[in-house]
């Protein structure tokens, strides 16, 4: 469990970012390759450098309100999917604020988001069954070899980003349907169950490695369903459901397992045993676990 919560946690100490801001607010964080690149394709970004920590921030010409600065940054963010450098493009646009219940300030493409180091939001349903002797079981899926991000892994039942303009408990019923045909009476009895954040460096989203900051906060449920439901394949963004022992899921948090689970799905996963019981107090370093889930910086 520590390992695969240290995965979704690798920020480098030795990558220096820089704040994202608009307004002198705090926003974001992004690398400084990735701030050049943003000023060089266009007006929208520039650099400020009035202190001894240089920020990126919107320039005036990318306007005062919220309509303005998004229709600008998508510019800048088009530009940049049409010439490669932004993969896995959503037609889906994230708010960027302060904190979750800010207004926005603007809105950014999914796709585009971890470029700027903004926080992610989501939803994580961790779908649960009872098999025929009461042990509760897990529904997995399996994600589509299509997608942009982690093709061909396992995932949660359910799972997705959170746009704007969207309640969080009309998302969920939304993405039960949209993923796993689950009708609104059914995921209408899902349980709100926490949230868990998570912060890492990597390159995923950008095509030439300079590095991308994802923030990310995951609002978990719980879903259980009955025992003669059967998810079935919806939007295409999974190939197949099937169920796991809590028992196999534990088994798959090995590092050498052979056929993991998407990274930021364990740390649901894990919350998720951990609240139920299914994770022993005594466990050895059941604390420590319990400590690393908790220190992500985002919520």
């Amino acid at each position: 469990m520590l390992y695969r919560i240290k995965a979704c946690n690798n920020s480098p100490a030795n990558v220096q970012l820089l704040d994202f801001t608009v307004n002198g607010q705090i926003l974001g964080k992004c690398t400084i390759k990735v701030a050049q690149r943003l000023c060089s394709a266009g007006s929208t970004f520039e650099l400020a450098t009035g202190t001894n920590h240089p920020t990126l921030t919107l320039s005036n010409s990318a306007g005062t309100t919220v309509e303005q600065r998004t229709k600008s940054v998508s510019k800048v963010m088009e530009s940049l999917a049409s010439s490669g450098y932004i993969q896995g493009w959503r037609d889906e646009l994230y708010p960027v604020s302060t904190s979750f219940n800010s207004q926005p300030v603007f809105l950014v493409e999914r796709a585009a988001a971890s470029l700027l180091g903004v926080i992610e939001y989501g939803v994580h349903i961790n779908g649960l069954v009872k098999n025929e002797e009461g042990e509760t079981m897990m529904w997995m899926a399996r994600r589509s070899q299509t997608k942009s991000a982690f093709p061909g892994y396992l995932d949660h039942i359910v799972a997705g980003g959170q746009p704007a303009g969207i309640s969080l408990m009309d998302n969920v019923i939304k993405e039960c349907m949209e993923e796993a045909g689950i009708p609104p009476e059914l995921a209408a009895n899902v349980q709100p169950a926490g949230a868990i954040s998570y912060e890492n460096y990597g390159g995923k989203r950008s095509a030439e490695g300079e590095g991308v900051v994802n923030r990310v906060v995951l609002f978990n449920f719980d879903l259980e369903l009955p025992s003669n439901f059967v998810p079935r394949v919806v939007d295409g963004e999974v190939e197949s459901f099937f169920k796991w022992s809590l028992e196999e899921v534990a088994l798959s948090m090995n590092p050498d397992y052979h056929d993991p689970i998407k990274p930021n799905c364990y740390l649901v996963i894990i919350d998720y045993l951990l609240r139920s019981g299914a994770i022993s107090p005594d466990t050895p370093k059941y604390l420590e676990v319990l400590r690393t889930l908790r220190s992500g910086s985002c919520c």
